[in-house]
């Protein structure tokens, strides 16, 4: 994009002049370097949020913008709950509630390097991925029904974790307001019982060592360590929370009609809040939304299992885990005033900062954990929720590193076996179910982490506490 189409607020945030029918700025949290580089759909995508009926303060999208559906992936925007503000399918997205969990180990890069292999060999074995796969667990229409509405916490009855687990997830892994009813019978059947299961595309299960850190007191408190194994689990809620979008894109759009809501682009159909067609959405995407915890959760003790069969004392004890296409019903000061407001983050991190509530009470003085996934041929950075962060931006964050060219050329570009074969020399084992999605995700087709991460900083939406690096990956 054009950088002198932005008004320059400093060297990390850039305002769109609102303009037309746009009710609110919309602001890019951003280097220059990555604002020039971003497709100009950014920009349409941004502006056209902004015309959204009671949207606050700004249209935002995050330092890994790309364009999405709707709204850019790496967008926020909050509505007003209580007058006029709408809910929307293109800010959510179809994978809802795809996230992060990071598991904290007490072994060492020293003790797991010389077992990468077996590692990731026996992780591939028990952790069931790939598209359409189905999962660990076999379950009855009323453990479905239960999941759906309690989460992650449903599978913790069941034995795949501890109440632990559930304290360091965000929502304690169980979103209330969940109604099955609305969702749609197509939707059930595609579940296909596909919880602890990994998926494909950007989906992975990762070891990885810390590396550096860069504030000591938060990396204590967060119980951090240098050369400490960390494993990260990225999913979403499958096929279920696909159908979920792709139902309520036509619903909305028939909301979007009847109470003459003006659309820019198809995907930002939309439906006021307190409507009969806003609180059916709402609700269906709290079902997904608790699917995905779920599946993170069953993941989580499928890998635990696996290393136990190699590290027989290892340990792995839930560090943090948050979704990053979700909606949330958050309150936040706006102009001085504290509101209701229905967030939306497409590809967007929440990252609130000290003395929230919602923030574990271990972490609460220094700010919630912010997971930030790089690629498996880099690597990934743990930040921390700021103060400034929630004025400027609802307290959220970029979600990874964000895609720098299409899927389709990727693949036109790299190779499976060349990216496995690249990575093995620079000490990183990979296991993958499909090579052509594999060379989707090769390291050079994102934006470069470091410079996303540093922008964040910056802003200071979140400030880096440590940087991990990978040594082994299993994807779908």
């Amino acid at each position: 994009m054009e950088i002198s189409r932005f008004k320059k607020i400093n060297d990390y945030e850039w305002e769109i002049a609102k303009t037309g029918s746009m009710n609110v700025p919309g602001i890019i949290f951003a280097s220059s370097g990555l604002i020039k580089d971003m497709d100009e759909k950014v920009w349409e995508q941004v502006s056209n949020v902004a015309t959204l009926p009671g949207i606050q303060k700004a249209s935002m999208a995050m330092s890994d913008a790309h364009w999405g559906y709707g709204f850019p992936i790496g967008g926020v925007a909050a509505f007003d709950a209580n007058e006029n503000g709408v809910v929307s399918v293109g800010g959510v997205g179809f994978d809802v509630n795809c996230g992060v969990r990071t598991l904290k180990t007490n072994l060492t890069r020293k003790e797991v390097e010389p077992k990468i292999k077996e590692l990731v060999d026996q992780l591939f074995r028990d952790v069931p991925a790939g598209l359409g796969i189905k999962g660990e667990i076999s379950l009855s229409s009323q453990q479905v029904d239960n999941i759906l509405t309690q989460g992650a916490k449903h599978v913790v009855e069941l034995g795949y974790g501890t109440k632990e687990d559930l304290e360091f997830t965000e929502e304690n892994g169980s979103i209330s307001g969940a109604d099955i009813k609305n969702v749609s019978d197509l939707a059930l059947r595609r579940e296909k019982k596909q919880v602890g299961t990994l998926g494909s595309g950007n989906h992975y299960l990762e070891i990885q060592y810390v590396d550096e850190i860069y504030d000591e007191k938060i990396a204590k408190a967060f119980g951090l360590e240098k050369d400490q194994i960390l494993v990260t689990i990225h999913c979403g809620s499958r096929a279920l929370g696909h159908q979920i979008g792709t139902d309520y894109l036509k619903i909305l759009a028939e909301a979007s009609r009847k109470y003459k809501i003006p659309i820019h682009e198809r995907e930002l159909v939309c439906a006021p809040i307190n409507s009969k067609e806003g609180q059916k959405y709402i609700s269906a995407v709290k079902c997904a939304i608790n699917y995905a915890f779920a599946n993170r959760q069953v993941i989580t003790a499928l890998a635990r299992k696996s290393f136990t069969r190699i590290f027989k004392d290892s340990e792995l004890k839930m560090f943090y885990g948050i979704g990053h296409n979700t909606l949330k019903q958050e309150k936040h000061k706006v102009d001085g005033k504290l509101k209701d407001l229905l967030v939306h983050r497409k590809g967007s991190t929440r990252a609130f900062g000290p003395g929230r509530p919602e923030i574990p009470k271990a972490y609460r003085g220094v700010g919630q954990p912010v997971i930030i996934g790089g690629t498996m041929g880099t690597h990934s950075y743990i930040l921390a929720g700021t103060e400034q962060g929630m004025e400027k931006a609802f307290g959220s964050a970029c979600h990874g590193a964000g895609r720098a060219m299409s899927r389709t050329k990727a693949k036109k570009i790299w190779h499976g076996k060349e990216i496995v074969e690249k990575l093995k020399k620079k000490g990183i084992y990979i296991r993958a179910h499909s090579m052509s999605g594999l060379a989707e995700e090769a390291p050079g087709a994102y934006k470069a982490v470091e410079e996303v991460v540093n922008s964040i900083h910056n802003a200071n939406l979140a400030k880096k506490i440590v940087k991990v690096k990978p040594i082994g990956n299993m994807k779908g």
